[in-house]
């Protein structure tokens, strides 16, 4: 009894596996992903994808691109970040299991309002710029679901050079200021690069 009901699960997971793989051969690989992401580095982002019609529709160039302002406690955030590169799928459908490869650059300027600082032993009270750059050489695993709504993960490191302080601009009643402090310890950034993670959402066509 027991040899019987295994040679029937056997059949049946079988046939439930040559469904798959049939429906698979039968589906249209979506060419066009336009989507958003969440993460670092990108914090926020819209991205956008087009799997080449060549080679098997392996290769899918990509680019991201996110613009926003923050203001908090009286710190004025500008950021905006951009990426391009070229993503691999293992599979020939434009999806799943992919990895890529790509240049990211990461723009940060910042206005600290109300700020105390020294000019000649004399205290002051103004408004401070600085600006934080980061380019780096992104390499990412990824894997992006199929269907017209898809979810898409990436893991990865960015090699880069990140500065170690930050030059300051202080102004204050006409007054102009210039100096420099350490770069704070920020989560997933050290002097040679950055850890990359991010979910995405969007639609393919």
């Amino acid at each position: 009894m027991k040899k019987i009901l295994l040679v029937i699960l056997l059949i049946f997971a079988n046939t439930i596996l040559a469904q798959d793989i049939q429906m698979d051969s039968l589906t249209k690989t979506k060419k066009f992903s336009f989507g958003v992401k969440v993460g670092a580095p990108n914090i926020l982002s819209v991205n956008g994808e087009f799997v080449l019609p060549i080679l098997n529709n392996h290769f899918a160039p990509y680019i991201d691109y996110g613009s926003f302002n923050l203001d908090i406690d009286n710190t004025e955030a500008n950021m905006k970040y951009i990426e391009y590169g070229l993503n691999f799928y293992i599979n020939k459908k434009g999806k799943g299991l992919y990895i890529g490869a790509g240049s990211g650059k990461l723009t940060n300027e910042f206005t600290f309002k109300d700020l105390e600082f020294e000019e000649n032993g004399v205290s002051l009270k103004g408004n401070a710029t600085t600006n934080l750059d980061i380019n780096s050489f992104n390499f990412k695993l990824g894997f992006k679901t199929g269907g017209l709504i898809y979810v898409r993960l990436e893991v990865g490191y960015g090699i880069g050079t990140i500065p170690d302080s930050l030059n300051f601009t202080a102004t204050s009643g006409g007054i102009t200021e210039t100096f420099s402090e350490d770069l704070p310890s920020i989560p997933g950034i050290s002097s040679n690069g950055l850890i990359i993670g991010n979910i995405g959402l969007g639609l393919s066509f």
